[in-house]
């Protein structure tokens, strides 16, 4: 190759890297509201195979019963259950979650499944591995309504240690994340 044809290169690779980092930089200083918190109760649990109808079955009728009069008295502001469609030798076979706008409301719902004996049912009990987390969130948004056989991702990252402090690198990904999410939410192509 010669040598002007490689200086055109590098500057056409210099203008791509620029126009990056400008990009970059205007979509890190787009300001997003925080929302009051939102937190989100997940109980993973993991299953024999031979048991996975029986998890579908208690989602579709045991838990309603739990779930469906908090939502409807305000408790809770969202509900739901998932198959983990991509497996691993470590992970869950299925989730159980619930959303409220405080903690109590959270604990609420938990002691009325434990109260229920739910904790104790012969599903749950054959489980191989269970776990609870709860989430808060302060950016969100999603469209009222019912979904069935809607696909889900979550990601959790952790910070280096000499990263910023943890609010504000939350914050800066948010202002990029947000309006990104905002924008597919709209279009229809998610739906939380």
């Amino acid at each position: 190759m010669n040598r002007s044809v490689c200086r055109v290169m590098m500057g056409v690779a210099g203008l791509a890297v620029l126009g990056m980092t400008a990009t970059l930089a205007g979509a890190q200083t787009v300001e997003v509201k925080e929302k009051p918190p939102l937190y989100r109760y997940v109980s993973y649990w993991a299953f024999p195979r031979a048991h996975w109808a029986d998890a579908d079955k208690d989602n579709a009728t045991g838990n309603q019963k739990i779930l469906a009069p908090a939502l409807a008295d305000g408790t809770l502001v969202g509900y739901g259950d998932d198959e983990n469609q991509v497996h691993s030798a470590e992970g869950f076979t299925h989730d159980n979650w619930w959303q409220a706008n405080s903690i109590a409301g959270l604990m609420k719902v938990l002691e009325a499944f434990h109260k229920g004996g739910g904790s104790s049912s012969p599903l749950l009990v054959s489980s191989t591995k269970h776990w609870d987390q709860i989430y808060i969130s302060r950016f969100y948004n999603w469209k009222a309504g019912s979904w069935k056989g809607a696909y889900g991702y979550a990601g959790t990252y952790k910070l280096k240690p000499d990263a910023l402090d943890a609010d504000d690198a939350v914050r800066t990904l948010s202002s990029f994340y947000v309006p990104a999410f905002e924008k597919m939410l709209a279009d229809g192509t998610i739906v939380e």
